[in-house]
């Protein structure tokens, strides 16, 4: 058990819509990942996504309406409920989901990460 510091594990890298694993716990999976520009529209069946953004503004955008998020906001997105993470401006955002998500969940995707490829930081 020690302390992770967030903003030394976001330093370590520098691209995009690429997450890192910097915990785990109860099946689940704690992930840092920096977005910029449009993520795809995407849904995943069978799990939630947790978003809360560390540094920097995005928006969760839906198909009926968009989410701001800001420093210290979070949104979570149901199972089912197609979505597509959007940042004018870089952000650092920690996601929240199980081990098995697959980034894109059902659309294949040049930023498609598949659960067994994820890199730990």
């Amino acid at each position: 058990m020690q302390a992770i510091n967030l903003k030394d594990k976001l330093a370590k890298f520098d691209d995009v819509y690429a997450p890192r694993v910097v915990a785990a716990l109860n099946g689940q999976l704690v992930k840092v990942v920096k977005v910029e520009g449009a993520f795809p529209w995407h849904a995943h069946a069978d799990e939630d996504e947790m978003f809360l953004v560390v540094e920097g503004e995005m928006d969760l955008e839906f198909r009926d309406r968009v989410v701001h998020l800001g420093p210290g906001e979070l949104c979570v997105v149901p199972r089912g409920v197609e979505h597509r993470p959007n940042a004018k401006t870089r952000a650092s955002v920690v996601l929240f989901e199980p081990a098995t998500v697959r980034s894109t969940g059902d659309v294949d995707h040049a930023h498609t990460v598949e659960a067994d490829d994820l890199e730990w930081v």
